[in-house]
């Protein structure tokens, strides 16, 4: 039986039931963001909304197929196909590319941008090339991790449905093949078939919000339309730095990360393991004041003054002027406590168990009231630091002076310990901020401080053989300690800043990629993958010594450490070239666009 529909699609009898097995995890790899700047959806090669959140970062998953959870929505060929895809340059707009046994289908993505803080609202857009197109399409919304079935399913007018998932409103426009327990499924999951003819097209629009819908659907075209000039309107032009494409995108996927708050999540997703089976499985949908400052520091390097600079510094600002020397590792979009740490009931996704919240509520941190100075002397370099912000530059050195001697959990959220990058990173703070027009009568102070921690430091903290180490008691290399000498704690040529870089190299890099720290005697990757970030710190400490070549080298190779849609997490399994931890990590993204621009020489 076929009934007729608006524009080129229609419903057809389909024998089969979708397995539940069509929809598990894949490779980190091969997933896709679509973002708005107040939540993320990734999506996978079978165009499957695996994975959401509304309406916000950090809510409860609607979507959680990802994590063994309930809940997608997939747009996906009736027939064997082979998958590809790629973004639309300067955007998170994403194009699901099927090649099927009797042709070519596109499926276009993304998220309405900007976001509304309460309504998310998702665009896919299918178009056959060359011949007609047979797509199942799935809907099952199911809130609160896959605790609440929809309910209240019913058809507006033709193509219209709307439910409601826990305190969730759902509607989905140009979805009159859909029908509650379509193609086999469950009554309270919408599903049907959809085919397109060749050269058309078929819009299918879904919202879901924490408020009553009193609208109209939205005008795909003019949807459409704003989302185009958003993203035009909000990613810099990067021609001029090295790799510029994936700088770009860097940038695209920092700005859709970044919420209308100026928090800017760690990562979009949660409990993807770091190493399978290890317990090592964390909720990074929050905001990470250290991850903020690298990523206002690098849209500093790459442009100048910028939008996402401005997020930044008044976010961190914010935090700091209201917390002070209590200042928290991490916050809520909302600038709110991020909540403690609890399991979710769900299978989790394979290697791995689900968590919401994170213990680092109940850390402190030393380096992130360094690292905010280095932004916001960054911010004033670019004369884009208002008095607000100098208030904030006057609370984070008064905390530095109050707290550095104390043991703390570092950049690396360990155990309490006197980290020294943490305290070198103070001393980088301070020297920025007196180098980038503090008051006058500031400027000796914060310089003696400075000259005080560093001189501490040193004789706690500077190993036999000349170089940086880890903590007082701990005499391992760091990758970390590469930092504080790229920020300007100390010169370049200084022969602690060589020693360590030199140590680094030697005791913790593999095939240009490099480990943050040796756990134990054995291969480094026993314990656990390269992290991407501290590849990229070793470009940028190469770049300073004026070895470009091996710069180069490091930059290339970590760059390469992703999928088909450029996503970074935040370690790579070296031997099995696989990506590890939570997707996407914002502060891989940030590294790569700074390197790509210091290396570049695109500005200076």
């Amino acid at each position: 039986m076929r009934v007729p529909l608006t524009g080129y699609a229609e419903v057809m009898s389909h024998p089969s039931v979708t397995s539940a097995a069509e929809f598990s995890p894949h490779v980190l790899r091969e997933y896709a963001l679509l973002a708005d700047g107040e939540r993320g959806a990734l999506v996978g090669p079978r165009g499957n909304f695996c994975w959401l959140c509304v309406p916000h970062w950090d809510s409860d998953a609607i979507f959680s197929a990802l994590v063994g959870g309930p809940g997608c929505f997939a747009v996906t060929p009736d027939d064997r196909f082979v998958w590809g895809g790629q973004y639309e340059p300067g955007s998170l707009i994403w194009r699901s590319r099927w090649v099927t046994e009797k042709g070519i289908t596109e499926c276009r993505e993304a998220l309405a941008f900007p976001g509304d803080q309460h309504r998310a609202v998702m665009l896919r857009r299918v178009r056959p090339d060359d011949a007609p197109a047979r797509l199942r399409v799935v809907l099952e919304a199911a809130a609160g991790f896959g605790h609440h079935r929809m309910t209240r399913i019913r058809q507006e007018d033709d193509g219209v449905w709307t439910g409601r998932t826990g305190p969730l409103y759902v509607r989905i426009s140009g979805a009159g093949m859909l029908e509650p327990g379509g193609l086999g499924h469950p009554d309270h999951v919408l599903a049907g078939l959809l085919r397109v003819r060749r050269d058309q097209q078929h819009d299918l629009v879904l919202e879901i919000g924490d408020e009553p819908f009193d609208d109209d659907p939205p005008d795909p075209d003019r949807t459409w339309r704003t989302t185009e000039r958003a993203w035009q309107q909000a990613v810099p032009d990067l021609s001029d730095t090295l790799a510029a494409r994936d700088a770009t995108h860097a940038a695209a996927v920092i700005t859709g990360m970044t919420s209308t708050g100026g928090g800017m999540v760690a990562a979009a997703s949660m409990s993807l393991p770091e190493r399978a089976d290890l317990g090592r499985n964390y909720d990074y949908r929050y905001v990470w004041i250290r991850d903020q400052c690298f990523a206002g520091q690098a849209v500093e390097a790459a442009v100048g003054a910028h939008p996402l600079l401005d997020a930044a510094v008044a976010f961190v600002s914010a935090r700091i002027c209201e917390d002070g020397p209590r200042l928290k590792p991490a916050y809520t979009v909302r600038g709110d406590a991020v909540p403690d740490e609890r399991r979710i009931t769900l299978p989790g996704y394979p290697g791995g168990y689900d968590v919401a919240g994170n213990h680092v509520n109940a850390q402190f941190q030393l380096d992130t009231l360094g690292e905010s100075l280095l932004l916001l002397a960054a911010a004033s370099r670019q004369d884009r630091l208002d008095a607000d912000g100098w208030r904030a530059v006057e609370v984070a050195a008064s905390a530095i002076e109050k707290r550095w001697g104390e043991a703390e959990a570092g950049i690396w959220e360990l155990d309490d310990e006197h980290w020294t990058e943490s305290r070198l990173i103070c001393v980088a703070g301070l020297k920025s901020v007196c180098a980038a027009g503090a008051p006058a009568h500031r400027m000796a102070e914060w310089t003696a401080l400075a000259d005080g921690i560093l001189a501490d430091t040193a004789r706690r903290c500077v190993h036999p053989g000349g170089w940086w180490q880890r903590a007082p008691g701990d005499a391992r290399p760091d990758a970390a300690l590469l930092l504080p000498a790229l920020r300007g704690a100390l010169a370049a040529d200084d022969p602690r800043t060589v020693a360590t870089l030199d140590a680094v190299e030697a005791e913790l890099a593999e095939d240009n990629f490099v480990y943050r720290f040796r756990h134990r005697p054995g291969p480094l990757a026993d314990e656990e993958g390269a992290f991407l970030l501290c590849g990229f710190m070793m470009a940028l400490a190469k770049h300073q010594q004026g070895d470009q070549i091996a710069a180069i080298r490091y930059f290339e190779r970590n760059r390469s450490a992703c999928g088909p849609p450029g996503l970074f997490s935040e370690e790579y399994d070296v031997h099995q070239r696989q990506m590890r931890g939570n997707l996407p990590q914002a502060f891989v993204h940030a590294a790569l666009l700074e390197t790509a621009a210091r290396l570049s020489g695109a500005r200076g």
